[in-house]
């Protein structure tokens, strides 16, 4: 099976912490380039000196906002005039804050959308040309299980993933010929701060103990635990390998099987 990815350029989003931090560095030891995207430019300088490195690896960052959808762009399109083509995109952003959807306010949704659909958009298009000239693309999208099945008290977000999901298989279909692939990974539960922020905050407005709050959310897992970010880390980095080359439009979910449907 091959998983070399020496040679191949990629940009990995919201790469500091969590999912996006195990992505890239996954993605660098099997010798990526990669070049990390994140607000925080502490951060961003942190985890480039984290990154595996060989003698032929060079690590970059790009340091932006995602509620700056126009500043993406420009960064994005001056630094592959510069740098040349990336073969690996990795859209991932930070989640909608939780709450009904009935009670959802209308510039939150608006927000979401921007930072979610628009900036992934803005990416493949910027990285499109690249990828059909070289005859090499994967466009991997980490989303959220309520692509498939909704959850409860994330109106937003469920909103907000569904169309990134439909966004995804529409442009796998228009970009297959050109060997690129775009395929979504859907973590579930798993052990990052944006975890952590979600079991108190719904401990605080059901007035139960966090503990308990995560007791029944593990209770919901066929595996009895949360998901490492590195579990999910690995799925991305085989979607982007070229092992993967015949994968393209899927949704996969990384769950530990929590997800009540096929």
């Amino acid at each position: 099976m091959n998983l070399d990815l020496k040679n191949k350029r990629a940009l990995v989003c919201g790469s500091t912490q969590g999912i996006g931090k195990a992505v890239a560095m996954e993605l660098a030891a099997l010798g990526a380039h990669v070049t990390l995207v994140a607000r925080n430019e502490a951060a961003l300088k942190q985890t480039k000196s984290e990154l595996p490195t060989n003698s032929t690896q060079l690590h970059t960052y790009l340091c932006v906002d995602f509620n700056e959808p126009e500043k993406l762009k420009t960064l994005t399109d001056a630094f592959i005039q510069r740098s040349g083509p990336i073969h690996i995109l990795v859209n991932n952003t930070g989640g909608p804050p939780s709450g009904p959807i009935a009670q959802a306010k209308t510039e939150e949704f608006i927000s979401a959308f921007n930072a979610h659909l628009i900036c992934n958009h803005i990416l493949v298009q910027s990285c499109m040309e690249g990828m059909k000239n070289a005859g090499y693309g994967r466009i991997i999208n980490i989303i959220s299980t309520s692509v498939k099945m909704p959850l409860p008290n994330l109106g937003v977000s469920n909103t907000i993933r569904a169309a990134v999901g439909n966004w995804a298989k529409t442009l796998a279909n228009e970009l297959g010929a050109f060997n690129i692939t775009v395929n979504n990974v859907l973590p579930g539960a798993t052990a990052t701060q944006r975890l952590s922020t979600i079991i108190d905050n719904k401990a605080l407005k059901t007035n139960v103990d966090a503990e308990l709050v995560k007791k029944e959310m593990l209770h919901e897992i066929p595996m009895k635990r949360f998901a490492d970010a590195s579990e999910i880390a690995n799925a991305v980095a085989f979607l982007a390998s070229p092992a993967a080359s015949y994968i393209n439009g899927i949704n996969l979910p990384v769950d530990g099987g929590r997800t009540g449907n096929l």
